[in-house]
């Protein structure tokens, strides 16, 4: 199986709310595909967000489709900073281990 681990820092405080408008969208999304568990956690201007997916391939369709494709043609606008990491895993990793893992991972700088 497959997690992915994502963070995103906002530019502005007030970007929180166009954050959680894509991120509603988003989530409405994932409920339709075969995503076995999510997680989402932050404040203000630092958000994290993990799934875990039994293909890669699930996880590759629902990152380039609808409200995430749209968020993340969006993301520059909103965001100074993404971090993100796919790992093997079994199940989601604790947010400790989750944060130190990010570390690891992908960084767009906006």
């Amino acid at each position: 199986m497959k997690a992915t681990i994502t963070s995103i820092k906002l530019k502005k405080p007030w970007h929180f709310f166009v954050l959680s408008k894509m991120a509603l969208r988003i989530f409405k999304q994932l409920k339709t595909t075969k995503c076995k568990q999510y997680k989402s956690t932050g404040f203000w201007t630092l958000h994290y967000t993990m799934t875990l997916w039994e293909e890669e391939s699930d996880m590759k369709e629902f990152a380039k489709s609808g409200a995430h494709l749209e968020a993340m043609k969006r993301s520059s606008n909103i965001a100074s900073e993404i971090h993100t990491i796919t790992i093997n895993a079994k199940n989601l990793p604790t947010w400790k281990e989750a944060k130190l893992l990010l570390g690891k991972g992908k960084v767009l700088r906006y």
